[in-house]
């Protein structure tokens, strides 16, 4: 009896004792999230020989002013994780983004639409299109095959470099380097096409053309940026945006990350991230800029040397960036949100009188004057329009990090529609990144289509009239996804 009125008085005391360890202390807490971000290049330089395009020539390489990479970002809120990849590229197929993609979720688990991959628009660098862009199901050359690798292993590196770390956003202007490149010229002005036709507006007039009347567009000045730190707020990525096409001043049969890859390395030097376990990642990703550039048309005349006008842009940027840096803050979690859709677009199909044009042009014998210098290059791209498909499946995405929200768009993009979706995004403060997840031409709005010039042109331009339009809409979707 004794023994049993211990055991209850024993079973008492260790019940009163855990009753006051609950009510007179603190309950553990919860783990805190953890925030990592993980950055890395991947050299995609190619071969000396290799064609050089981003101009109606295709010269070979003879020459290398600065290596090619493909940039990685990879952040994680301990739920999901989030894919950037900027590659020095003029544009890249869908089918080489996807195949790096199926590479690295089969590494890493991180699921395909949570990749954005762009290329930025260098005009210095080899093709990774293929013989024909838009031949769905081609088998990869070469280089394409290398490419799709290179980003594969960028990503992976960079996974291996996550860490817990800081982050931060912002955005300032430059608005000195971006003007719209589409003119309208003053009545009476002839502008005639490659079709024999006449258009209202015109590319790339010439500086100080007396004809001059005014932009045929807006310009974005903005440049936004996503800055990463370790936890003891060392710099070790920025991801910036900035709405301008290339810049070029490269020699014939150089290559050249062009001011991209300038900028990557100045934000490095004004932000002295000097690291010894990692080298700091600089990228910048083209924003919705398939109408502008850098030159002043209705300005005095520049003479510049060679690579002297895109370090000048570069240098701008880059200073612009380091001094909003300043202002923000980084913090130690943010939440991660991405949404993707497939969008189907109807293509372009030439008339039977285009085709009869293109085979009248093609047949001229060189005694005969061309209507426009590009007169046979758009009659061999008006008849290799038969080979396209009838319609065409294209990724669109939206990614969240805290509250900034980022879109993709697989096509050269003109600044209003940027600025359309800017201003219309549940989700603000926003950027678009252009030539993502594929690229298929230019994509003027329908009213630019209505004025003609380079960029509306039959093999320029690829896709239906209203496909702008569509994209909004679907990207406008969403982004209410990941409000």
């Amino acid at each position: 009896m004794r023994f049993y009125i211990s055991f209850v008085r024993i079973v008492a005391l260790l019940g009163a004792l855990a009753l006051f360890s609950t009510q007179g202390h603190a309950q553990p807490a919860p783990k805190a999230k953890a925030f990592k971000a993980g950055a890395a290049t991947s050299n995609i330089t190619p071969f000396l020989g290799a064609g050089i395009v981003g101009n109606f020539t295709i010269p070979p390489a003879t020459h290398i002013n600065d290596e090619l990479h493909a940039r990685c970002l990879v952040l994680d809120d301990g739920t999901t994780k989030l894919v950037f990849v900027v590659v020095d590229s003029v544009s890249v197929n869908r089918e080489v983004f996807d195949e790096a993609k199926k590479s690295i979720t089969e590494a890493t688990g991180i699921p395909a639409e949570n990749m954005m991959m762009s290329a930025t628009h260098t005009h210095s660098g080899p093709s990774a299109r293929g013989e024909n862009p838009l031949k769905i199901g081609a088998a990869f050359d070469d280089y394409q095959t290398f490419l799709a690798r290179r980003i594969a292993d960028g990503v992976r590196r960079a996974v291996n470099n996550l860490q817990p770390a800081l982050i931060g956003h912002g955005s300032g202007q430059v608005p000195q380097h971006v003007f719209n490149r589409r003119w309208k010229m003053k009545p009476g002005t002839k502008m005639i096409n490659p079709f024999g036709g006449e258009d209202k507006v015109v590319m790339n007039p010439g500086v100080q053309n007396p004809n001059l009347l005014e932009p045929a567009g807006p310009t974005d000045p903005q440049v936004s940026f996503i800055s990463v730190q370790s936890t003891n707020g060392v710099p070790f990525a920025l991801l910036a945006n900035y709405s301008l096409h290339y810049v070029g001043g490269v020699p014939n049969g150089v290559i050249s990350a062009d001011y991209f890859a300038v900028f990557a390395n100045r934000i490095g030097e004004l932000l002295k991230a000097e690291r010894t376990d990692s080298p700091f990642v600089g990228i910048l990703a083209n924003g919705p800029c398939g109408d502008v550039n850098n030159i002043n048309f209705a300005g005095p005349a520049e003479k510049r040397v060679p690579y002297e006008k895109m370090k000048i842009v570069a240098n701008d940027v880059a200073q612009e960036v380091f001094k909003v840096y300043q202002t923000i803050k980084h913090n130690d979690w943010v939440e991660l949100k991405a949404a993707q859709s497939e969008l189907t677009l109807a293509m372009r199909v030439a008339t039977p009188e285009q085709v009869k044009w293109a085979k009248e042009a093609l047949a001229k014998p060189p005694t005969i004057s061309p209507v426009h210098r590009l007169e046979k290059n758009y009659a061999e791209r008006t008849l290799s329009a038969a080979d396209w498909p009838k319609e065409v499946s294209i990724v669109l995405q939206a990614f969240r990090i805290g509250d900034l929200a980022v879109a993709a768009i697989p096509f050269e993009t003109f600044t209003e529609t940027g600025l359309e979706l800017k201003a219309k995004s549940p989700v603000k403060p926003m950027f678009v990144i252009e030539l993502a997840n594929g690229g298929y031409g230019y994509l003027p709005t329908p009213e630019q289509h209505e004025l003609g010039g380079y960029e509306t042109w039959l093999g320029t331009n690829r896709v239906e009239k209203e496909a702008s339009r569509k994209i909004v809409g679907k990207l406008l979707e969403l982004l209410a996804q990941i409000k």
